[in-house]
């Protein structure tokens, strides 16, 4: 008899350290849940990293779309929004739906818009068509001008500048641009 109640007590204390193993797990859960919730605030670190940070200025490109219109950095005409997107990438097949739907929106036009495809000329291409209607559309293979211009890391990169090249905001999300509630 003495066995069995050593047992029984034995397996109630290894059944109570699992349950608060089990509650600390949850409770670690949980904060991860919020973190990743917040990572994608409008200027989140993960975001400065993606492209050139809020504050800085893009250095000089010059491109041409493929509408055969000229795109340089000395011929923006106000705050334009800016994107950055990859074939190959799923998070940009996502995101480029979003993207047409700020740039139809935005005051300007396409005039203050501009799309920037990077990879495969074909593969790109065909990414790139549903934004032609929407914005001047640029596709690049590798690191091409605007890339290394607006310090591009990762896609997709959205961002805002002004008439000067100055980013006025970045994220990885255009939704998440608080600088473009202000036009």
């Amino acid at each position: 008899m003495p066995y069995l109640i050593a047992a029984v007590v034995f397996v109630g204390v290894i059944c109570t350290v699992d349950l608060v193993l089990t509650l600390g797990v949850i409770k670690r859960l949980r904060t991860h849940s919020e973190l990743l919730a917040d990572r994608g605030g409008s200027h989140s670190d993960a975001a400065a990293e993606m492209m050139a940070p809020k504050g800085s200025t893009v250095g000089g490109f010059s491109a041409v779309t493929l509408d055969g219109d000229a795109v340089a950095l000395d011929l923006l005409e106000g705050p334009t929004l800016v994107g950055f997107f990859s074939p190959t990438c799923e998070p940009c097949k996502e995101q480029a739906p979003e993207f047409v739907k700020f740039a139809e929106a935005m005051p300007g036009g396409k005039a203050r818009v501009i799309a920037v495809v990077v990879g495969d000329a074909d593969l790109a291409t065909e990414f790139a068509r549903p934004m032609v209607d929407a914005a001047k559309v640029v596709v690049e293979s590798g690191n091409g001008p605007l890339a290394k211009a607006f310090q591009v890391d990762a896609f997709p990169a959205v961002g805002l500048v002004d008439e000067h090249g100055v980013v006025l905001d970045s994220s990885y999300r255009v939704e998440r641009l608080t600088a473009l509630a202000a036009f």
